[in-house]
Formats: C-alpha cells, sequence, structure tokens
C-alpha cells in the first residue's frame, strides 16, 4: 500500500492554548475594554459597552446557578442577532452550561424536534417565536421558558439580569475538551445531528483565523452582525471573533435593506461578513445610491460561492478595497467551523479556490472506493484533521464513527483536488444538501415530511439552480390520491422554517429513479431536470 498523502497549511504552525476556554478567552479583556461599544442593535439603536456586557453575564450566570443549573445542563437560544444573545450565550457557559442554537425561523414542530434531539433542560425565545415556545413548553412539559422582550406566559430575560451577581462563579471543573455549544447541522447525510464542539474546538479556530496571512477579523471596525449567530459561521467568526478583540459589533434581528444601508451609514461599518444574495441585490437596488457607504472598506462572503462577476460589480459600486470572494475557504458545522481560507496575498488568483488549509490544519483527499490517498489534480473525498474537528454527534456514536475514523480523519463528503501550489479546489459533493440563501435544507428531511402525507406515496427532494437564491428545493412526487401541486407546497410551509419551503415547484412522476439498495438517485434527477432548462 501506497504512503499516505497528506497536505499541510504554508503557514507554520501556531500555538494553541493548552487550557482553552472559550468564555474566558472571549471575555478576559472587557474590563480593560471598559466604555468602548460592544454591540449596537441596528433596529433600536440600543447599544451596550463592555462594562455592562460583562455585569449582564455575570448577573445571567448567577442567575442560572441560583436556579439550580448544573454543570452539562443544555440551554437552548432560540433568536435571531441581538446584545442579550451574547449575554446568553456566555453566561451559560461560563457557568458550565451547554448552549444549542436554533434557527428562529424554525416551526414549533422543528424546535420540538431540537429540543428533544438536545436534551435541552432550558428555552430562550424571542416575541416573534412566542407562540412556538409556548407549545415547546407545553409539549415538553418545561416548568419555566424565557423569553427577550415580555410575552405572557413566559419569564422575560431581564427578570434573570436582576440577579445581583453574587452566586456567579467559571465552571471550576472546566476542561478544554469539554463540550459547550451544540448547534446542528445536517452533516453529510441528510438529517440533522447536534454537533458537539468545545472549548478546544472554538478557541483553536478562533486562533487560527486570527492567522496575519489569512486575516479573517477586523476588531478595529465597527463590524457588521448580520449573519445569524445561531448558526457556527456567525458565532465563530463574526460574534466571538469581533468581542475576543473589543471590536463594536452592529447587531441586525435579520436583513432589511433600508436598516443595513442607514446602519452602515450611521455607524460607519468598515468590514462586513455576508452572504451572495444580498451581494447580488447590492448590485441591483437603486435604493442604495440614497446613503454613504464610503466608510465600507471589505466584505467577505460566505455559505455559498459567489461569482466573480457579482464580486467586481460590487466592489465597484460600493468602492471596497477587497471583496474575499469565489469560493474563498471551506467550512461546515463540524469544523468549528473553518479548515481553509484564501490567503489574502492571493486575492483574484484563487477564482473558484476553497485556498490553503489554516495552521495546526491537515488535509488529504481520499479515492472515495479504495480509501487511498491521491495525488496532486486527482477528484477524491476531502478529510481533515486538526483542533477544529468536532467532538462527534451528541448521543449518535453510529453517525459519528460514519463521519470520522478511527484515525480522527473528519471525511466532509465534498469531492475536490488540490494543485500543485496546495491550493484545494471543491467539484461536487457526497453530501445532499441543498444550499438556499446560505441556509443548509437537508432533503432527507422535506422527503419525511412530504410521505408523512396520506395523499403522497413516494418523494425526493434535489435543489434546483437559481441564480439569486443559489437553489430553490424542489420535490418529485409519486401520489397515491388526489392532491395539488399547491397542496403539497402548502403542507411542507405548515411544516417548516421559511428557508425549507419548495420553491423550486413540485413535479409529479410514476415512480423515483432508485439504485438496486433502494437509494435515491438524486443525480438522475438533477440531470433531467438541468436538461429541462435547457430545453427551455
Amino acid at each position: 500500500m501506497s504512503s499516505e498523502i497528506v497536505i499541510r497549511s504554508p503557514v507554520p504552525d501556531i500555538e494553541l492554548p493548552e487550557n482553552a476556554n472559550i468564555y474566558e478567552y472571549v471575555c478576559r479583556n472587557f474590563s480593560e475594554y471598559g466604555e468602548k461599544p460592544a454591540i449596537t442593535d441596528a433596529n433600536s439603536d440600543r447599544t451596550i459597552n463592555y462594562n455592562q456586557l460583562l455585569d449582564m453575564i455575570r448577573r445571567f450566570g448567577s442567575a442560572l446557578l441560583r436556579m439550580g443549573m448544573k454543570k452539562g445542563d443544555v440551554f437552548a437560544i432560540y433568536s435571531p442577532n441581538l446584545p442579550e444573545f451574547a449575554v446568553a450565550i456566555y453566561g451559560i457557559i461560563a457557568v458550565g452550561g451547554v448552549a444549542t442554537t436554533v434557527n428562529p425561523l424554525y416551526s414549533a414542530e422543528e424546535l420540538i424536534k431540537q429540543l428533544k434531539l438536545s436534551g435541552a433542560n432550558y428555552i430562550l425565545g424571542f416575541p416573534s417565536n412566542a407562540a412556538n415556545v409556548m407549545k415547546a413548553k407545553e409539549s415538553l412539559g418545561f416548568k419555566e421558558a424565557y423569553v427577550f422582550g415580555e410575552v405572557e406566559g413566559l419569564t422575560p430575560f431581564k427578570k434573570l439580569l436582576e440577579d445581583d451577581g453574587s452566586l456567579f462563579a467559571t465552571d471550576p471543573s472546566a476542561d478544554p475538551d469539554d463540550v459547550v455549544l451544540i448547534p446542528y447541522s445536517s452533516g453529510t447525510t441528510g438529517l440533522p445531528k447536534g454537533v458537539m464542539l468545545t472549548h478546544r474546538n472554538l478557541c483553536s479556530n478562533i486562533i487560527q483565523l486570527l492567522t496575519p496571512e489569512f486575516s479573517i477579523f477586523k476588531p478595529d471596525g465597527p463590524n457588521l452582525g448580520l449573519l445569524p449567530w445561531y448558526h457556527i459561521y456567525g458565532f465563530t467568526v463574526v460574534l466571538a471573533g469581533t468581542l475576543s478583540r473589543g471590536g463594536h459589533l452592529v447587531s441586525m434581528l435579520r436583513f432589511d435593506l433600508q436598516v443595513f444601508l442607514n446602519s452602515i451609514e450611521k455607524y460607519k461599518i468598515k468590514y462586513a461578513n455576508l452572504v451572495p444574495p444580498i451581494y447580488i441585490l447590492l448590485t441591483k437596488s437603486p435604493v442604495i445610491e440614497n446613503f454613504d457607504l464610503s466608510s465600507m472598506k471589505e466584505s467577505i462572503s460566505g455559505a455559498a460561492p459567489l461569482d466573480a462577476k457579482t464580486s467586481v460589480a460590487v466592489k465597484q459600486r460600493l468602492g471596497l478595497e477587497l471583496v474575499r470572494q469565489g469560493k474563498y475557504g471551506f467550512g461546515m458545522t463540524e469544523l468549528s467551523p473553518v479548515s481553509h481560507l484564501v490567503r489574502r496575498i492571493d486575492g483574484d488568483s484563487s477564482q473558484g479556490s476553497i485556498g490553503h488549509c489554516l495552521p495546526n490544519t491537515l488535509a488529504k483527499i481520499v479515492d472515495v472506493e479504495t480509501g487511498e490517498s491521491l495525488g496532486t489534480g486527482k477528484d477524491g473525498e476531502l478529510c481533515i484533521k486538526g483542533p477544529q474537528v468536532m467532538k462527534g454527534y451528541f448521543n449518535n456514536p453510529e453517525a459519528t464513527a460514519n463521519t470520522i475514523d478511527k484515525d480522527g480523519w473528519l471525511h466532509t463528503g465534498d469531492i475536490g483536488h488540490y494543485n500543485e501550489d496546495k491550493k484545494f479546489y471543491i467539484v461536487d459533493r457526497l453530501k445532499e444538501l441543498i444550499k438556499y440563501k446560505g441556509f443548509q435544507v437537508p432533503p432527507a428531511e422535506l422527503e419525511g415530511i412530504l410521505i408523512s402525507n396520506p395523499k403522497i406515496a413516494d418523494a425526493a427532494v434535489i435543489g434546483v439552480p437559481d441564480f439569486e437564491a443559489g437553489e430553490l428545493p424542489k420535490a418529485f412526487i409519486v401520489k397515491c390520491g388526489d392532491i395539488t401541486e399547491e397542496e403539497v407546497m402548502d403542507y411542507v410551509a405548515s411544516k417548516v422554517g421559511p428557508h425549507k419551503k419548495l420553491r423550486g415547484g413540485v413535479e409529479f412522476l410514476e415512480k423515483i429513479p432508485k439504485s438496486t439498495s433502494g437509494k435515491i438517485l438524486r443525480r438522475e434527477l438533477r440531470r433531467k431536470e438541468l436538461e429541462k432548462q435547457n430545453n427551455l
């Protein structure tokens, strides 16, 4: 058997803390930052400084201990971005709890499912989804549930901040390999799984991303906090990255073009992490001309590929010094989230590449059939090893073993290769996730919902290309009763968040193409869909 071919970063390994603690790492200098603004809520213009943020974290942590929270208890945060989100998540982690972050657009059914899977002991919601919190509270028998703001039947978060903070104490038995965060990912096989991320995982990835050659964090902001913090990219890169450097973060509850543009003008935003649909909007909207966006210096595209044409158009229209474009990097929740980035010096010469390995990260490309590592230019599955690789999937050893092999390599489910310069490229994916505006949409989840309808005998879901959204979920249905396309779409919409709706439409078939083992042949459906679009 040939020797293993392993690729390292062109940047030397860096020193990582032995006793990593994400609360200590992010919050260690808050007292020093003092009166500097920490987080501003763009929707209300409310600002909290670093002294206030630290005080609120300690009060909340004390309240948690006072109510009997124990090490390892899971606290679910079901909310969009706002200053108190940071208070909640770092308060939970500081005292030894585990945070599980939930998409605030999830339906009650999806929320309850995650609460059950994660074994959550507590739930904190937001006024816009309070009805779902109430349903979850009743369904799961929670004695109490919490909400940012005030909603009848739920305990206001601000009540917990009335605690005097006297019981606050960081977890004395904290270990770098303790799980502190369980975001949910569809992983490489489709159904939601809790990703166990540790102090070491999160601290390591932040420090890796601070390397000057990659330089993803900009503490001299202000930075725009638009990307959702419940998502691992928003949590690590935007929230933790900014606060750990003493930066000023301007948070947005959701994307609203007017609020977005007004925030850049009012707060002199310098840096923003965005997703391709927003860049496309920025190239088209005439409203932009009514705002002074000259403070913007740099923007980073994440979650899905950004084409070069759009990147250049945005750069010119906003007068940006740099838009880090193309595929820009590689990440997944299981990687805390980043393993590869395009170096700043490489710029447009890396068009289409995910860049190089971060320091302290190893990568290899393996033959999907034999597992043998492959050389330059040969396509195979991308595998990663490094301190940012998750501990495993929560309560799911089988899925963990299918993703992380016995030698510690995480199999990403993505097909790619590397060139002579050790730059990596992704060309296809084994995993079947649909990417709608940067959101992950697992086909298996939608298929499960569809076949639960008594009028549907079988179903398959794929992503169909869309210029603005990236991909739209489309369902192929074998019916066993009288049901219309509209009824199918309404049925799914009633059970999922907005990003999982069947915006790509519904098509009725005599049968779903499957392999002899019964696996849906999605490539066959995608090929036929592409042929159909090419013939239009």
